[in-house]
C-alpha cells in the first residue's frame, strides 16, 4: 500500500474524506482535472452531479491504469462543483460511492472542495483534480 489514510486524534473528523493521507512511493503522479466526458469527449450526466463525478472517478481510475496505478494510489483531489451546496456536495458523495463500488476502492482521501461559477465547457458541472502516490 503506498498510501494511508488517516482520521487523526485532534482534528474533526468528518465522514465524507479523510484528513490525512500518509505516501510511500517513488513515483508522485500528477493528474489532470478530470470531467465527466467519454474516450470521445461527450459529456456524460448532463445536469446530474452523481454521475458526473461517478464518471471523473471512473476517467481518474483510467489514467491511473495508464501509468501502472489503480485510485487505491490516490493521495489528495481537489473537487471542483459548479454552484457548490449542501445539496450538491450530498449528490457528489452518491457519484463517488458508486465509482468506489465499481472500482473496489475507497475514495475518501484527504480533499478540498471549492464551489465555482463554471468549468471549461458548458454543461460540466464537477471536476476532480488529483495527486497518486505510486510504489
Amino acid at each position: 500500500m503506498t498510501v494511508q489514510l488517516v482520521h487523526p486524534d485532534g482534528v474533526h473528523r468528518v465522514d465524507v474524506h479523510h484528513q490525512v493521507a500518509v505516501t510511500q512511493g517513488s513515483r508522485t503522479v500528477y493528474l489532470a482535472g478530470q470531467v465527466s466526458w467519454d474516450t470521445e469527449g461527450n459529456l456524460v450526466g448532463r445536469d446530474d452531479v452523481a454521475a458526473q463525478a461517478e464518471k471523473a472517478y471512473l476517467n481518474i481510475a483510467a489514467a491511473l491504469d495508464a501509468v501502472g496505478g489503480t485510485a487505491a494510489d490516490l493521495a489528495k483531489v481537489t473537487v471542483y462543483v459548479v454552484g457548490l451546496d449542501e445539496a450538491k456536495a450530498e449528490q457528489f458523495v452518491v457519484g463517488r460511492e458508486r465509482a468506489a463500488a465499481t472500482l473496489g476502492v475507497e475514495l475518501r482521501q484527504p480533499s478540498t472542495w471549492i464551489g465555482v461559477t463554471s468549468l471549461a465547457a458548458p454543461g460540466y458541472l464537477v471536476e476532480v483534480d488529483a495527486v497518486a502516490v505510486l510504489p
